[in-house]
C-alpha cells in the first residue's frame, strides 16, 4: 500500500513539472516572437545591421554624425519628419555639415520599407531617452 502511495505522489509530481515546463516554453517562444518582431527589434536590426547606421551615430555623443540623442531631441523640438529627411524629401536640420557623408547612405536608406524606417525611428526614439 505504502508502494502505491509512492506510485502516485511520483507520477502526479512528474506531471505537474511536465506541463509546466511545456507552458514554460510555450511562453517563451511566443514572447521570443512577439519581440523578434516588434517595431523596436526591427529597428535595432536595422540600426545596427543593414543600415550600418552605427558606423556615424551613437547612442549619446557625436561621432562621425550627431547622437541618437540629440538627433532626437531636435527632431521633437522642431516638430520635424524625419523620416522624410530619410527619404531625401527634406533638408538636415542636425549638424547639416555632416550631410555630405550622411549621403552615401541613401543608398542603403533607399531600399527600407516604410515599416522599416518607422520601426527605425521607434529604436532611436526609446535609445535617445
Amino acid at each position: 500500500m505504502h508502494k502505491i502511495v509512492l506510485l502516485l505522489a511520483t507520477i502526479a509530481l512528474l506531471s505537474t513539472s511536465c506541463q509546466s515546463e511545456k507552458k514554460e516554453k510555450s511562453e517563451i517562444k511566443i514572447g521570443t516572437k512577439k519581440k523578434e518582431n516588434s517595431p523596436f527589434e526591427v529597428g535595432n536590426k536595422i540600426f545596427n545591421g543593414k543600415g550600418k547606421c552605427y558606423t556615424c551615430h551613437k547612442t549619446d555623443k557625436k561621432s562621425i554624425g550627431p547622437g541618437v540623442a540629440e538627433i532626437m531631441k531636435i527632431y521633437n523640438e522642431q516638430d520635424a519628419d524625419l523620416i522624410a529627411f530619410l527619404k531625401q524629401e527634406a533638408k538636415p536640420i542636425v549638424d547639416p555639415e555632416t550631410y555630405a557623408v550622411m549621403k552615401t547612405n541613401f543608398t542603403i536608406i533607399k531600399t527600407f520599407s516604410d515599416e522599416e524606417l518607422n520601426a527605425l525611428i521607434v529604436y532611436m526614439t526609446e535609445i535617445g531617452k
